[in-house]
C-alpha cells in the first residue's frame, strides 16, 4: 500500500485525482508526495508536482495538469528529469561507477483531457486511470539494497542529525566512534518524520511527541519546506527557550540550502522568543509584537510578576492583551510554536489571532516536559467558539490521502530505552515508596491512559484500564536497538551518591577531563545541568574552575554567553546550565549535578522536581550520569535500582479517577503564598500531633463539632 503525504499544492485538482488512483490500488507500494521535493533551478526554487517512491518501479515523477492543455509538457519532463538527477548523482550512496542506481521516469497525467492525439514512448501522457495503469505496469527496478537510502535522500534530512564539525575519531571504540555510528543511524531513520513535515494543514495542526522524537527538527524542517513553495509569505517560529533560537536558524538555514542551493529570505522568517521587549531585533517577541500592532498595554517580565504573581504571570499578560485589543491586525501567513506545553492557552489564542485567513498555526509539544505543571487543554477550548457556537478549530478524524491535523511521533530518536524508560519511571513515581503503607507512590499519571500507547509503549501484561495492574515496555520500533546496544546499561545509565559536594564536584570534573582527552568526545558532547534553577550559579563555579585547571573551557548557557546562545560558537567551551535553558537542547554526555534535590520535596512540588529530573535525563543522546549528595540521593539510586531490576519495564497498579484527581490537586499550581500557607499549617499540626502523644494537651480541649468535621474529612479522603 501507498503511504500519501500531501504538501502544498497549486494543482489541487489533479493531485485528488492521483491520490484517488493509488488509494485504489493497494497492491502498489512506497510513498507518494504531493508538492515535493523542492528542486532548486537558475530562476530560483519550484516543487515537483508529485513524486512517487516505490520499491519495485524506481522513481517515478509526475507533471500534473490542472486544466485541458498540456503544452510544453515535453520540455517540463525533461527538466523534472535532469534536475532531479543531478540532486540524486550528488549522493555516493546512490551511485555506483557514475551510474545512478535508481530508475528516474517521468509522466504528464492530465485527466481533464478527452483525447490524446498522439503517444510518445520518451514522453508519456495519461488522462486515465487505465492509461496510467498500463504505463505503471512497464516499470521495473531490480537493484535491491537502495530504497531506503533513496527515500533518505529524497526527503534531504540526512545532514540535519549530524554534527556541525566533521567529527574526528580514531579509537574504534572510543564513545567519540560510537557516536559518529550513532548519528550516522539516526540520520538514516529521520525518514519517519516526513508526513509531519510535508503535510500542511489549512489551519491549525498540532504536533505530539516524546523528547527526543524530533519535534523541532521537524518544525525548522517545516519552515524551510513552506518558505520554499511560498517565498512571498511571511513565517514566524515562536518559543520559550532563548537559547533555541541559535539551534532553529542553523536548521532552517540547512534545510533550505540543502534543498534549493540558496539561502532563506530572512526578510520572511522571524524566528522570535515568546515575550519580547521594546527596542525591536533581536528583542522583538510575539507577545510584545501583538501589543504593539494591538495598540495594548505590554508588561514586562518584572511587572508581570508584581502584579500576577509567580504562578503564570505570561499566561496572564496574554490573557490581558486579547481581552483588552479591540482588534488585530493579521501580520503572519503561518506561525510554528515549539515547546508548546511552556505556554497557556492565551498565548496560543494569541498567535491564532495574529494569522491571516485560514489561520495556519502548527503547535508542538510533549506533555512529559511540562513544568509549569498545567496540561495544554483541546484546541475547541484553546482556541474558543465562534458567534454561532461551533469551535472556531475543531480536529477532524484523518483519513486516507488527506493531511493530518493531529500527528504523534512516537518513535525516540535521542534516548535509548534504558535511559527514557529510568526518565519515566522517576518521573512519574512508579517505583516511588509511598509515605504509608497502601498508598500508591505513584507521584503522577496521564488522564488518558492510551498515551502510553501513543508514545510508544505497548501492554506486555495486565491491562491499561482503572485499578488494573499493568506492565509497560517500549518496543524495538518505538525505541530503536542500536540507541543502546552501542554500550552496556550501566554505561548508559549511571547513578552515583557522594558525601560531600566537593567529592561530586571531582567527580565530574574528572570525568570531563577523561571524555576530551582519552574518550575522544568533543567539548560540545557535553553538558552539566543542575536540575534547581535557582541554584545553578551557586553550584557550578567549583566544577569549572577545576576544569579550567586542566586547560578545559566552560561557560553557564545565558551568563557568560549571549542568552540566545547555548553551546559555544566555536564548539571548544563545555556547557554548564540549569534545567530552563537545557529544555530542547541536546548531548551525547550529559552530567546532572545535586540530583538529591529531584527525590523529595513538600506534595505540591514533587511533580515539578520530578519533571525537572525527566527533562534533565531526557537531553542525553547516549550517556547519562546522574550524581548528588547524602541521604536523598542513596534513596533516588534505590528508586532506580527498581527500574533496573524490573528490566526497564513500567510496573504499577493504575490509579482510580479519584486518585488521579487527587494526584491533580496535589500538583496543582500554587503561587508562593498558597505554598507559605500549607507550610505554615504542616508545621502546626505536626506541633499539635506532638503535644498530643506527650499530653501536653488533651482531645477534650478542643470543640467536639470541630473534630467530627476534622474526622469526616480525613475519613472522606481515605484511600484517594
Amino acid at each position: 500500500m501507498v503511504k500519501i503525504i500531501t504538501g502544498t499544492t497549486k494543482k489541487p485538482v489533479s493531485s485528488e485525482i492521483l491520490k484517488g488512483f493509488f488509494q485504489n490500488h493497494k497492491e502498489l507500494e512506497g510513498y507518494l508526495y504531493i508538492g515535493y521535493p523542492i528542486l532548486s533551478t537558475i530562476d530560483g526554487a519550484y516543487s515537483i508536482d508529485a513524486l512517487w517512491i516505490s520499491p519495485r518501479q524506481g522513481i517515478v515523477i509526475f507533471d500534473l495538469v490542472e486544466g485541458k492543455s498540456p503544452e510544453d509538457y515535453r520540455e517540463r519532463q525533461d527538466d523534472y528529469a535532469n534536475k532531479l538527477e543531478a540532486k540524486l548523482k550528488g549522493r555516493s550512496e546512490l551511485v555506483d561507477r557514475r551510474v545512478l542506481c535508481v530508475p528516474i521516469n517521468v509522466v504528464t497525467f492530465a485527466p481533464a483531457l478527452a483525447n490524446i492525439s498522439q503517444e510518445e514512448e520518451d514522453y508519456p501522457l495519461c488522462a486515465t486511470e487505465v492509461e496510467l495503469t498500463h504505463y505503471i505496469a512497464g516499470l521495473r527496478w531490480d537493484k535491491e539494497g537502495y530504497f531506503e537510502k533513496t527515500v533518505s535522500v529524497i526527503q534531504a534530512v540526512s545532514t540535519l542529525r549530524k554534527s556541525r564539525r566533521k567529527r574526528e575519531a580514531h579509537k574504534k571504540e572510543s564513545r567519540g566512534s560510537k557516536l559518529k555510528r550513532l548519528e550516522d543511524s539516526i540520520a538514516n531513520l529521520d525518514s519517519h518524520q516526513s508526513r509531519a513535515v510535508i503535510e500542511t494543514v489549512e489551519g491549525v495542526q498540532r504536533i505530539r511527541g516524546l523528547a527526543g522524537s524530533g519535534k523541532t527538527i521537524v518544525l525548522a524542517q517545516k519552515v524551510a519546506y513552506l518558505h520554499a513553495q511560498h517565498p512571498e509569505w511571511k513565517i514566524a517560529v515562536t518559543f520559550n527557550t532563548r537559547s533555541l533560537k541559535g539551534q532553529l536558524r542553523y536548521l532552517i538555514n540547512s534545510f533550505y540550502i540543502e534543498q534549493t542551493s540558496e539561502e532563506p529570505d530572512w526578510g520572511n522568517i522571524d524566528i522570535i522568543h515568546a515575550w519580547g521587549a521594546p527596542g525591536g531585533g533581536e528583542k522583538n517577541g510575539m507577545y510584545y509584537m501583538f501589543c504593539r500592532i494591538s495598540d495594548v498595554e505590554y508588561s514586562d517580565y518584572m511587572t508581570a510578576r508584581q502584579t500576577y504573581g509567580s504562578r503564570d504571570p505570561f499566561g496572564e499578560v496574554c490573557k490581558r492583551a486579547l481581552a483588552d485589543a479591540k482588534s488585530c491586525t493579521s501580520k503572519y501567513d503561518v506561525i510554528l510554536v515549539d515547546e508548546a506545553q511552556d505556554f497557556s492557552p492565551a498565548f496560543l489564542e494569541l498567535c491564532y489571532r495574529m494569522l491571516r485567513e485560514p489561520h495556519r498555526l502548527v503547535y508542538a509539544y510533549d506533555e512529559l516536559q511540562n513544568l509549569r505543571l498545567q496540561s495544554l487543554p483541546s484546541p475547541e477550548v484553546i482556541f474558543g467558539r465562534k458567534e454561532d457556537g461551533t469551535p472556531k478549530v475543531s480536529f477532524q478524524q484523518s483519513s486516507p490521502g488527506k493531511p493530518q491535523q493531529d500527528i504523534i511521533l512516537d518513535k525516540c530518536y535521542r534516548n535509548s530505552r534504558p535511559v527514557l524508560v529510568t526518565a519515566h519511571a522517576l518521573g512519574f513515581g512508579i517505583y516511588h515508596q509511598p509515605a504509608r503503607n497502601g498508598e500508591s507512590g505513584l507521584i503522577q499519571m496521564f488522564d488518558q491512559y492510551s498515551l502510553w500507547k501513543d508514545i510508544g509503549y505497548k501492554v506486555r501484561q495486565g491491562a491499561l484500564e482503572d485499578g488494573q495492574h499493568v506492565i509497560l515496555e517500549r518496543t524495538p520500533e518505538s525505541s530503536p536497538l542500536f540507541l543502546e546496544e552501542h554500550s552496556p546499561d550501566d554505561d548508559l545509565v549511571l547513578f552515583k551518591s557522594f558525601q560531600t559536594k566537593e567529592e561530586q564536584d571531582c567527580w565530574v570534573a574528572e570525568e570531563i577531563v577523561k571524555n576530551i582527552r582519552e574518550e575522544e568526545l568533543r567539548h560540545d558532547d557535553i553538558v552539566v545541568i543542575n536540575p534547581e534553577p535557582f541554584t545553578t550559579r551557586k553550584n557550578v563555579p567549583s566544577i569549572r574552575e577545576m576544569l579550567f585547571q586542566q586547560g578545559i573551557q566552560s561557560h553557564v548557557a545565558g551568563v557568560d554567553s549571549a542568552p540566545d546562545v547555548f553551546f559555544s560558537e566555536d564548539n571548544t567551551s563545555v556547557v554548564f546550565t540549569g534545567i530552563y535553558r537545557a529544555k530542547g537542547n541536546e548531548a551525547a554526555m550529559v552530567y546532572i549535578i545535586h540530583a538529591e534535590s529531584c527525590f523529595d520535596a513538600p506534595s505540591y512540588d514533587l511533580a515539578k522536581v520530578r519533571n525537572q529530573l525527566f527533562t534533565a535525563i531526557t537531553r542525553s543522546k547516549a550517556w547519562v550520569r546522574v550524581v548528588g549528595i547524602g541521604k536523598a540521593m542513596d534513596q533516588l539510586i534505590e528508586e532506580y535500582q527498581k527500574v533496573k531490576a524490573h528490566d526497564f519495564r513500567l510496573d504499577f497498579v493504575c490509579p482510580t479517577r479519584e486518585q488521579r484527581e487527587r494526584m491533580n490537586v496535589v500538583n496543582r499550581d500554587m503561587s508562593k503564598a498558597e505554598k507559605d500557607r500549607i507550610a505554615r499549617n504542616q508545621r502546626n499540626l505536626a506541633a499539635l500531633i506532638d503535644e498530643l502523644e506527650k499530653g501536653m494537651v488533651r482531645p477534650e480541649d478542643f470543640d467536639k463539632e470541630q473534630i467530627e468535621i476534622l474526622r469526616k474529612l480525613v475519613e472522606s479522603r481515605k484511600g484517594q
